[in-house]
């Protein structure tokens, strides 16, 4: 990477030294539609087959489309190798056991995704693995949890439906004075607005279905880090698994990353916007958002992070049904899973009693590219209608 290139540049440019005589003068990558590759003499073949991670031989392992899309997102991470993925899930669970064996012990942020905590808190005892999670805003838990056969710290900065944060840079010094491995999920900030390698990280995981696609077109997911800890995963969790990438996926993220950085400017100006309005609503107890100034973690986050994606929730006193109701009523807002694409989504759950005494929901909004003058004027009328 080019440390005079602007952002916008390094995410559009072509990587010109690539586009050879074998595709013509492609000014997109090609899609290499193929399971595998030929050789002209048994010569070479062989010496393929001594490290088919760096020769293209079968399409588990290597494909040409899929290795640039690799080779890009690990530039844009400041990492040595990447590898992509069917899906987030693929690739963090890849990552993890990458690092873990039996008897091992895993700290987790208790706020991290869905299934990533059911596969540490249950999957993986079946395995002799134990996790303990913590709250990841307070460094204090992270050293109490420590055992002597911690060797995992498991990070998500910020959060999935709560966008609390933790202090990147003291975490991994904790884990590397106990010899442990940090990884952390970066799908949130994106290599846009956050570079967790450059504070001590090890592995850094996306789920690519989100901002990277960035168009609901498509599943992936990938992992990024030093070419020593890549080589480990490649060579048994990636190879193994087989959980690979489709080459028609690695062509549609490569296109979606050209635009990252003006869809996550215009996605952080919008955000930013709905979330100040939030914060006036009378229904509104609490608004989960870094970027505010208000929030507690605020001088946190713009230490480590120099921007601010789309993804941010509420809470309120209202009943689900209540929010129901108001999600039935907005025309701009669809009800989905996932978020990254074009369309602003919501979805709602109910709280536990505990995590706030004045809440009883938690809506969850992502933030489109639609104007956010027609998605505020859409909540407050949606509101209205169903009050």
């Amino acid at each position: 990477m080019n440390s005079r290139e602007k952002l916008e540049t390094q995410y559009t440019k072509v990587a010109y030294d690539q586009f050879d005589h074998r595709h013509h003068g492609a000014i997109t990558m090609p899609i290499y539609q193929n399971s595998l590759f030929a050789f002209d003499s048994y010569d070479q073949f062989e010496q393929a087959m001594e490290d088919v991670l760096s020769h293209h031989v079968y399409s588990r392992g290597n494909n040409p489309t899929v290795t640039y899309l690799e080779e890009k997102i690990a530039a844009l991470e400041e990492g040595e190798e990447a590898r992509c993925f069917a899906s987030g899930m693929a690739a963090i669970t890849a990552a993890i056991l990458s690092q873990v064996q039996h008897g091992d012990h895993i700290i987790c942020v208790h706020q991290v995704y869905g299934p990533t905590k059911e596969f540490l808190g249950s999957y993986l005892q079946r395995f002799g693995i134990e996790t303990s999670f913590v709250d990841g805003r307070l460094l204090e838990q992270w050293r109490a949890a420590i055992r002597p056969n911690t060797r995992l710290l498991y990070l998500e900065s910020p959060t999935t439906m709560f966008f609390e944060l933790q202090d990147l840079q003291a975490c991994t010094e904790l884990a590397r004075s106990i010899g442990a491995v940090t990884i952390i999920d970066n799908t949130w900030a994106t290599p846009c607005f956050q570079q967790p390698l450059s504070m001590g990280v090890d592995l850094v995981v996306h789920s690519i279905s989100k901002y990277l696609g960035g168009h609901s077109d498509c599943v992936g997911g990938v992992v990024i880090g030093s070419k020593n800890r890549m080589t480990l995963l490649s060579n048994n969790e990636y190879m193994l698994f087989g959980g690979i990438m489709t080459p028609q996926t690695a062509a549609l993220v490569t296109k979606g990353l050209r635009t990252l950085p003006l869809r996550m400017q215009r996605l952080e100006s919008s955000a930013l916007k709905i979330a100040q309005h939030l914060t006036t609503l009378p229904y509104v107890n609490q608004v989960n958002y870094s970027g505010l100034p208000s929030h507690p973690q605020h001088e946190l986050a713009l230490r480590q992070m120099s921007g601010f994606s789309s993804l941010l929730s509420f809470e309120t006193e209202e009943s689900v049904e209540r929010m129901k109701e108001w999600a039935n009523r907005l025309y701009y807002f669809r009800i989905a899973v996932s978020w990254g694409g074009f369309e602003s989504l919501v979805s709602i759950k109910a709280l536990e009693p505990s995590h706030h005494q004045n809440s009883r929901c938690l809506v969850r909004l992502y933030i489109g590219m639609e104007s956010p003058d027609d998605l505020i004027r859409d909540m407050n009328e949606a509101w209205m209608i169903s009050v």
